[in-house]
């Protein structure tokens, strides 16, 4: 190896040294790597970040758009509560998540299926109090190793079959079924077993300390919504993390300590005792509104509102006044939906509250009132809270429809994935699912340029040769066994597919895979499928498999979380893989 290649592998060793050690961003470490390359003289500007214009990278960007637009109409929620439904435990909720993924991900794009499960499980995870990031890497697993079980499942699996073809072999649906259901049937089981002990729990500090905010909040059951006839259990308001249903106001008779198995009739009145966040998501729970009809009122739909906090001062004419006197609509244009007063619990509808100093106020209202009254004597702070407007319910039946037609029409080869992700984007905003802006705030940036990073940190490896070099080191090892080779050839793929994208890894390999196979005299059809399967052993870093990244920042993680959860599900993922091929397709 030349000064270049010595000089690279440094590179990739110390931006590997300090995603570990360190609590940088990742995408900060990436783009410094790419950077060094670049101004060593090792890759030009070009080379260095041509992955910016990546397929793959603008796809996850799109495919951003199409999740927020799930998010916005309430898809991500009938989601939650049809697929995932209520976990019995942590182990149970790796179940609900890890199965259907796997089995999806046989037949569609990973993708759009992280991509999608992303902010579902974010949602049921903090619904139900469970850790996302004990979620959200295990669900991506699943979605890798369910990829190994049809012939369609990933791009690599393809790219791997079309090699073969050259040689004259060829690949059907389920021909690397035999191998891969197994691996996939031992890695979720790895999971469901060790993640708890593997992975830490990432939420924040703040999450487990007490709100000193405590809201009472008045919902009403829609009458012709989909909870009518529903328990509490059911409707999915029994166990609301930092919220509790302390009555039910059915005309005028008031049920106290509500039975979960307590059937929800229209009309009635539900009274939430809890903290802000999770009354936000309360707001966001289809066939429930704000009891006030003071909401009806305002102008424009509720969609293009939000939820903003705002603390009474006592020098405006709000402290000493009833929210009904006072005319709160018509003076601020927004409508007061509960009131926090230091922890007491006030019993009485919103409108005949007396204000007092300090009180804190939710209000719904459209997005200029922060702009309008931040700096108002009327109140002491004012803070408008993220991700609050209600969701477009019924945009959601739509939303679902245009995301399942672009994942079916990749399957079906109607479009590649860039342009059913563009079609499906331009769609959910054309249809009023999603607005421009919120489209524009909902690309993940930081991820993007991880993944943009990474194919200038691969364009490095391969062009100075320094992967073609630890892959002929590697090789000298194994003499003329048939089994040794198929070995160290599956070693070194899932060792490149690490560190470089899954795909080169395949291709980097499989002249190698050749080369052996005529020596040894032997079939190449072992050695092809241990390519396959290697390829798709990116486990232990994040920039091994696209999707890894993509979950990378939603779950909070740090490199040696890849590490301390991949690097297991890899041996034993292996050791299946090593013990079957031979027995499946011999030498």
């Amino acid at each position: 190896m030349d000064w270049a290649a010595w000089l690279t592998l440094a590179i990739l060793a110390g931006m590997v040294g300090t995603l570990i050690l360190t609590n940088l961003a990742a995408d900060a470490v990436f783009l410094g790597a790419v950077t060094l390359l670049m101004v060593s003289g090792i890759l030009t500007p070009k080379e260095a970040f041509a992955g910016f214009g990546n397929e793959g990278m603008i796809t996850v960007g799109v495919l951003c758009i199409v999740a927020v637009a799930l998010e916005e109409t309430g898809g991500i929620h009938w989601l939650v509560q049809n697929v995932l439904r209520r976990p019995r435990s942590l182990r149970h909720a790796l179940w609900r998540t890890m199965a259907p993924t796997a089995i999806f991900s046989a037949f569609l794009n990973n993708t759009p299926q992280v991509a999608m499960m992303i902010p579902a499980i974010n949602g049921w995870a903090k619904k139900f109090d469970l850790p996302a990031s004990k979620l959200l890497l295990p669900m991506n697993y699943a979605t890798v190793l369910g990829g190994t079980c049809a012939l369609i499942g990933t791009s690599t699996n393809l790219v791997v079959a079309s090699m073969l073809i050259g040689e004259d072999i060829h690949l059907s649906l389920f021909s690397i079924a035999p191998v891969g259901i197994p691996v996939a049937i031992v890695g979720i089981g790895f999971l469901l077993l060790f993640t708890d002990r593997l992975l830490p729990d990432r939420r924040p500090a703040i999450s487990h300390m007490a709100d000193p905010r405590e809201y009472s909040v008045e919902m009403l059951v829609e009458s012709n919504g989909p909870l009518v006839g529903q328990s509490i259990e059911q409707a999915g308001l029994r166990h609301l993390p930092g919220l509790y249903l302390a009555e039910i106001d059915r005309r005028g008779q008031i049920l106290a300590a509500v039975s979960p198995r307590e059937p929800l009739q229209a009309g009635d009145r539900l009274l939430f005792v809890g903290m802000v966040d999770s009354v936000v998501e309360l707001q966001k729970i289809r066939g429930l509104t704000p009891a006030t009809q003071q909401i009806f009122k305002l102008e424009g739909p509720r969609s293009g509102r939000s939820l903003v906090e705002a603390v009474v001062s006592g020098s405006g004419p709000l402290a000493g006044s009833s929210i009904r006197d006072v005319g709160f609509r018509t003076r601020y244009n927004a409508v007061v939906i509960a009131v926090a007063r230091s922890g007491e619990r006030l019993d009485q509808k919103v409108g005949d509250i007396e204000l007092e100093r300090g009180d804190t106020l939710l209000l719904e209202a459209r997005p200029n009132f922060f702009e309008e009254h931040r700096n108002s004597r009327d109140f002491l702070l004012v803070r408008r809270i993220e991700d609050s407007s209600p969701p477009r319910h019924e945009h959601a039946r739509r939303a679902v429809l245009i995301m399942l037609g672009m994942i079916l029409s990749v399957s079906f080869g109607l479009f590649s994935m860039l342009e059913a992700a563009l079609l499906a984007a331009g769609l959910m905003i054309a249809s009023g699912c999603v607005g421009g802006d919120t489209a524009r705030r909902s690309i993940d940036w930081p991820t993007l340029i991880v993944i943009g990073a990474s194919f200038g940190l691969s364009a490095a490896l391969e062009k100075t040769g320094a992967a073609r070099a630890v892959t002929d080191a590697l090789m000298g090892f194994t003499g003329t066994d048939p089994t040794g080779n198929l070995i160290m050839i599956y070693a070194v793929t899932v060792l490149l597919t690490n560190i470089i994208t899954n795909n080169a890894a395949a291709a980097l390999m499989f002249p190698f895979a050749v080369s052996t196979a005529h020596q040894l005299d032997v079939s190449l059809l072992p050695f092809g499928m241990a390519i396959l399967m290697g390829a798709s052993a990116a486990y232990a870093t994040p920039m091994g498999y696209q999707t890894n990244l993509m979950v990378m920042g939603p779950g909070g993680y740090r490199f040696i979380d890849y590490v301390r959860l991949g690097v297991p599900l890899t041996l034993i993922t292996s050791v299946v893989t090593l013990i079957l091929i031979p027995r499946i397709w011999s030498f």
